[in-house]
């Protein structure tokens, strides 16, 4: 697939996705394209820049253990643990039924998919041990 960055006789522009060059043309040329704009079905290519992609740099194993023991360690500092209460301490919080607070400990696959069910917003971390010692 490809990407054009095309325009109408108005000179509006706009982009459209075809499966290669041909494509484009054989739709141009049948007036299948249209402006979303103004309606125009004379359509052209606008000039635009490539969009050159760029292998991305996988982070290592050992940084993104390391951004999960940071993480650790943020959550234990500002939040409390509430250990196995947390399914019954999430719904208290959810609910008005105790203060707003962080709060991080234990659930149950069931738990979080009824909190879920609930509408009540969790999140389950990748808990490694704080050193590899």
């Amino acid at each position: 697939m490809i990407l054009f960055k095309l325009k109408c006789a108005a000179r509006h522009e706009f982009e459209g996705w075809f499966r290669d060059n041909a494509a484009f043309e054989r739709q141009s040329a049948r007036h299948l394209i249209t402006c979303p704009h103004c309606g125009d079905q004379a359509i052209e290519k606008a000039p635009m820049a490539p969009r050159l992609g760029r292998a991305k740099e996988q982070p290592s194993p050992e940084s993104v253990a390391r951004a999960l023991r940071e993480l650790r360690h943020e959550i234990e500092a500002k939040m409390e643990n509430v250990g196995d209460r947390f399914a019954e301490e999430a719904r208290r919080i959810h609910y008005g039924e105790a203060k707003a607070r962080g709060i991080f400990g234990d659930a149950t696959d069931d738990e979080a998919r009824d909190l879920a069910d609930e509408g009540i917003e969790v999140a389950r971390i990748p808990w490694l041990p704080p050193t590899d010692a």
